[in-house]
């Protein structure tokens, strides 16, 4: 880009600024990277008069998190390709970690100094969330090489400045574990030097891989040494390495919140249980003895807090989670987060708010919970389910003494709530229809049957030495 068209670019890129801070139209947007970064930071509520990036990390911590990072053996390679051009043209490289810390700088001291002021500094955190608009923060946030040149940051201070910078994803865990970054003066950094540091995350990410498989392959030799223990083998963090050919695992078990004692079972995606053995540097997965998995035992009927038990613990779960359970029982074959989220919160639901509920739920229950989609493992005992049993035999006395009230009564989901009124018509018609005055009256003690006119017109006919009759009239008067 020519300094022409850097003149012109700025211009537009002042007045789309100015507009932006005092919450104004926009009459000429920056590019779409930038304009929705723009938006996120505003959102997140960052203030465009900010002068420097948060301190996260006290120097006296550094050394040790930098030695248990995954790029610190890198860090000689990637200065290798961009320290020179750094300490040369008058730049500064940065390397962060996956939540942009920055761990690591290299470059010209006196630019360094300028970078001090503003805190893109070893300890100091360059999310979109901290400084709004940024090489590091908004690189991560859309997960691709980005440059942002000057009156593109959203803080002013940062005016001065242009960035390039690229995230680093670990190959091993598929998460993003860095960020490398080459900042500079506005005029003195092209907007091509982004290609470079883009190659440079590549480069670290190839030798990561390279890595990975070298201690696989010596995971590999020391598991075919020993053919007496049949299993698939997986890596530290549950990536398949062998015994798997048809790719039932698609890969990779998650290990996440799993406790690693010897003969650990686990639930597989496609629902077998398998027991979890360390071997080495990763694990052992072999077929596990046959065995009855825990019931799961769902309370959801009435105006109690709901409770879910399983393996002998009761535990009380909050509304949302008894609405994921219930949904989930009544769909045995699984549901998506976008399926889940369009059942509980119709058209306005966002998949993202399910998935962390889920992960949320998932730490209460384990593996009784699997993903994929999601779906429950164990065998299900739930109250509205034995409801809808008990009411396909036609025994009233049997659908009166389990029915505790409606389903979920605080729920508003679409779904629950037509489950909740099928669910409370057919009880009520049961017991009307060829219901005893003793299963008439356990119905009233409901929430919605203590006000029920035909059901207390019925008892209030019983003789009037019956105290149920007495107490059915008084709740008949107006």
């Amino acid at each position: 880009m020519s300094y022409a068209h850097l003149d012109a670019y700025s211009r537009l890129l002042r007045g789309a600024y100015e507009s932006a801070a005092s919450g104004r139209f926009w009459p000429e947007s920056p590019r779409q990277l930038i304009r929705a970064s723009w938006r996120r930071s505003f959102d997140a509520g960052i203030d465009p008069e900010g002068t420097s990036a948060p301190l996260v990390y006290d120097a006296s911590l550094i050394t040790d998190i930098r030695k248990n990072h995954p790029l610190q053996p890198l860090l000689p390679l990637m200065a290798k390709t961009l320290s020179g051009l750094a300490e040369e043209t008058g730049h500064v490289m940065i390397v962060t970690d996956g939540d942009a810390r920055v761990l690591w700088r290299e470059g010209n001291h006196s630019i360094m100094r300028r970078a001090d002021d503003i805190g893109l500094a070893t300890g100091h955190q360059w999310t979109e969330h901290s400084v709004g608009t940024n090489g590091i923060g908004t690189a991560l946030a859309v997960g691709r090489p980005v440059h942002v040149y000057s009156e593109e940051h959203l803080m002013r201070a940062l005016h001065i400045w242009s960035c390039s910078a690229a995230p680093i994803t670990d190959p091993d865990t598929g998460r993003i574990i860095g960020c490398v970054d080459v900042s500079g003066t506005s005029r003195s950094l092209h907007p091509a030097t982004v290609a470079l540091v883009a190659a440079t995350a590549k480069l670290a990410e190839t030798e990561l891989a390279l890595r990975m498989h070298q201690r696989d392959e010596r995971l590999r030799r020391r598991y075919e040494s020993l053919r007496s223990r049949p299993g698939i083998l997986l890596s530290s963090t549950g990536r398949v390495i062998s015994g798997d050919p048809a790719g039932g695992l698609g890969g990779r078990v998650t290990l996440a919140g799993t406790t690693f004692a010897p003969g650990q079972r686990m639930i597989l995606r496609d629902g077998t249980v398998a027991l979890l053995e360390p071997f080495s540097d990763g694990y052992l997965l072999r077929p596990a003895p046959a065995a009855m998995p825990s019931s799961l035992r769902l309370s959801f009927l009435g105006e109690s807090t709901p409770t879910a038990s399983l393996a002998d613990i009761e535990r009380p779960l909050s509304l949302r989670h008894a609405e994921i359970l219930t949904l989930l029982a009544l769909h045995r074959h699984g549901l998506t987060a976008e399926q889940l989220s369009f059942h509980l919160y119709g058209d306005a639901g966002n998949p993202v708010t399910i998935r962390a509920e889920i992960h949320r739920l998932r730490g209460q229950l384990g593996n009784a919970i699997a993903a994929k989609p999601y779906r429950l493992t164990c065998p299900v005992e739930a109250d509205f389910l034995e409801i809808r049993r008990l009411l396909a035999g036609g025994d009233p006395a049997r659908v009166a003494a389990a029915y505790g009230g409606p389903l979920l009564p605080r729920s508003e989901s679409p779904e629950i709530r037509r489950e909740r009124d099928e669910l409370e018509a057919q009880v009520r018609a049961c017991l009307l229809r060829r219901g005893s005055p003793d299963d008439l009256w356990a119905y009233a003690q409901t929430c919605n049957g203590r006000d029920d006119y035909e059901i207390l017109e019925r008892l209030a006919e019983l003789p009037p030495t019956d105290l149920r009759s007495a107490a059915a009239r008084t709740r008949l008067l107006p």
